[in-house]
């Protein structure tokens, strides 16, 4: 296989003693899937015994893409199915068949059902390549990093996990691209980025049509452009996410508040919000509680600080009906209900986000969290509401929940709970109409 300038500088970054991971990637064609395919195949040839993990978010989308550049490459190096190796579909398994080697392929979504990634078991593995990398969370991120241990010393091979993608706002750009561009990026982590005009082999074809996308995935897919902006219809700017997590000059002085996502038929998990002011100080999320466990918990937490009924809110849409009945005195949030004071909202839950939209932007919302996991969630409920078509009566609007869900893999209960104490301060101001 004939490599690429920068194929080649990654291969040199996968073989060295001082790296751990490397992102390869910045754009469309830069014969990422072809990399990561080649270099796992290359260890497990060399190494016998070894076992190595390719992943993407979706098992199904690996078979479909990933696969088979795997594949062109064992065609390439002269290897034979079913001679030289065995690919057992059933367990997601490949077997060199010379060296006793593994590849594992392996489904890296984070379902709500497995949030410890408790599928992956015990596993041991030599090393990994996820690609696709912006799809996956931190913590599948940390839990394949935490099983790379398998034959290392035998063979005196330091841990790699290489990762793959295009650019994406994200824990990605967070971690990776923006380090490296200020110059701070961890000594064991390596970015390098390839266009596909760095790829020799990319057909002129394929460059045409990449030239023929919007401006934003021209940006994107073409020229790698990690500081794309889809500002004309993003309320939520990546840094302004981040900073959330930062802004510790947040007063605490003023009102403490609860608000609350209760879980509906079908979802798994309700959301508690508790606010010193415009300070996030706890979010608990609960697995299938019933509505009257879960205002039990509410209210043992309003007791112990010391939160005024009035100043809990909670969705009553659905199932949740039922909490604010059960603790009197709360407020009840109605997604579809009309905007506060009359302003040109298309219902309150948009009013709330555009609102909420204002606060993060001008950093003056400040979330009291370490867990990433948990911070990389809120930044991409957030990142995913935008604004929407005009309504046809000229209403504001924003991402609809289907389409968010659809991306999300998942609902965006977290950002829905925290939006809700934008209703306890309109609420404060709601203007009076008398008939």
């Amino acid at each position: 296989m004939n490599l690429s300038i920068k194929q080649t500088t990654a291969i040199d970054y996968l073989e060295d003693q001082q790296t751990n991971v490397i992102l390869y990637g910045g754009g469309a064609g830069g014969g990422k899937s072809m990399l990561g395919a080649y270099w796992v195949l290359k260890q497990c040839l060399k190494y016998p015994k070894t076992r190595y993990v390719i992943g993407r978010s979706r098992l199904k989308n690996l078979k479909e893409t990933t696969l088979r550049s795997l594949f062109e490459v064992c065609q390439m190096q002269g290897l034979i199915a079913n001679v030289d190796f065995t690919y057992n579909e059933t367990k997601s398994l490949i077997t060199i068949h010379k060296t006793k080697s593994e590849i594992l392929l392996k489904d890296m979504f984070h379902y709500p059902s497995d949030p410890n990634f408790d599928s992956l078991g015990s596993m041991e593995i030599t090393g990994a390549f996820i690609d696709e990398a912006t799809e996956i969370t931190p913590m599948a991120y940390n839990v394949i990093q935490s099983r790379m241990r398998y034959n290392l010393d035998n063979h005196g091979l330091t841990p790699k996990l290489l990762m793959t993608c295009n650019p994406s706002k994200g824990w990605i750009y967070s971690e990776f691209y923006k380090k490296f561009k200020d110059g701070t990026l961890e000594n064991n982590k390596q970015f390098v980025q390839s266009l596909v005009t760095d790829n020799p082999n990319i057909s002129k074809h394929y460059i045409k049509q990449l030239q023929q996308l919007d401006i934003i995935n021209q940006k994107r897919l073409l020229f790698g452009d990690w500081e794309y902006s889809d500002n004309d219809s993003q309320l939520y700017s990546i840094d302004a996410l981040n900073d959330m997590f930062t802004n510790t000059f947040v007063s605490s002085v003023g009102e403490k508040c609860i608000s609350v996502d209760v879980a509906r038929f079908g979802r798994d998990k309700s959301v508690i919000c508790l606010w010193n002011n415009w300070r996030v100080e706890q979010i608990k999320t609960l697995d299938k509680n019933s509505i009257d466990e879960l205002a039990q918990i509410v209210d043992s937490m309003a007791k112990e600080h010391n939160v005024q009924r009035s100043n809990i809110v909670a969705d009553s849409d659905g199932v949740g009906g039922g909490f604010v009945d059960i603790l009197k005195g709360s407020k009840s949030f109605v997604n579809n209900a009309r905007a506060l004071n009359n302003e040109n909202y298309r219902n309150l839950k948009t009013q709330c986000y555009y609102k909420f939209a204002e606060k993060v932007m001008n950093g003056q919302i400040f979330i009291n969290t370490n867990d990433e996991t948990l911070k990389q969630q809120i930044i991409m409920e957030f990142e995913m509401v935008k604004q929407h078509d005009i309504d046809k009566d000229n209403k504001l609007s924003i991402t609809p929940k289907d389409k968010i869900k659809q991306l999300l893999g998942r609902s965006p209960d977290i950002a829905d709970a925290l939006i809700m104490r934008m209703f306890l301060e309109l609420n404060k101001t709601k203007i009076l109409y008398f008939g």
